[in-house]
């Protein structure tokens, strides 16, 4: 099972061609939607329909895979339910950078504040990072240089931020899903 989770814009169409693209490498793809607007109520409910999903599945390997804010929560939330993720330019710092687009971007600063204290350290080798070289909206380099050091970070030379197309991925993805945590990525295909 692959769980989905979108960026910012919920409602764009590149989410269904993410998730369809993800069907090629595992025909339960389950796409969580949350609202974006109020951060400690998505954590929360993130939390909750995670767990449910989990519940309903059998898969000794389920993966959360976010784009973006998706990333931001796919990170956390994989770690808070002992799942592994995979980020697609994650907004790392959506307190400084989501500023007039939701209602209160200082919440992930408290969440952040209030997250098991070294967490990336606890999780490290469990999450697999993929960066666009051309995002436009975020800086990945300071994305890099804050994940780097716990987990792999593989570079998207065409892609942009939303990463309308995740298919030069999958092949990695799904090993990355099959493998035991903490495989080196060099094992694994690109």
């Amino acid at each position: 099972m692959i769980i989905y989770l979108h960026g910012f814009d919920a409602t764009s169409p590149g989410n269904h061609e993410k998730v369809m693209q993800l069907q090629f490498i595992e025909e339960d793809v389950r796409f969580v939607s949350y609202s974006t607007l109020h951060p400690k109520h998505d954590m929360q409910h993130l939390l909750k329909e995670v767990d449910k999903q989990l519940k309903l599945s059998d898969d000794p390997a389920p993966l959360i895979v976010g784009v973006g804010l998706g990333g931001y929560w796919a990170e956390r939330v994989g770690f808070l339910c002992g799942i592994r993720a995979v980020m697609f330019n994650p907004n790392l710092w959506p307190e400084e950078n989501m500023v007039g687009k939701i209602d209160r971007p200082e919440e992930y600063a408290d969440i952040r504040s209030k997250c098991v204290s070294e967490f990336r350290r606890k999780n490290q080798g469990r999450a697999l990072v993929v960066l666009a070289r051309q995002d436009e909206v975020l800086d990945t380099g300071r994305i890099e240089a804050e994940l780097s050091p716990y987990y792999p970070v593989v570079w998207d030379e065409e892609q942009l931020h939303k990463f309308k197309s995740i298919s030069a991925h999958l092949r990695r993805i799904e090993a990355f899903k099959a493998s035991e945590p903490g495989t080196p990525l060099t094992q694994q295909p690109a």
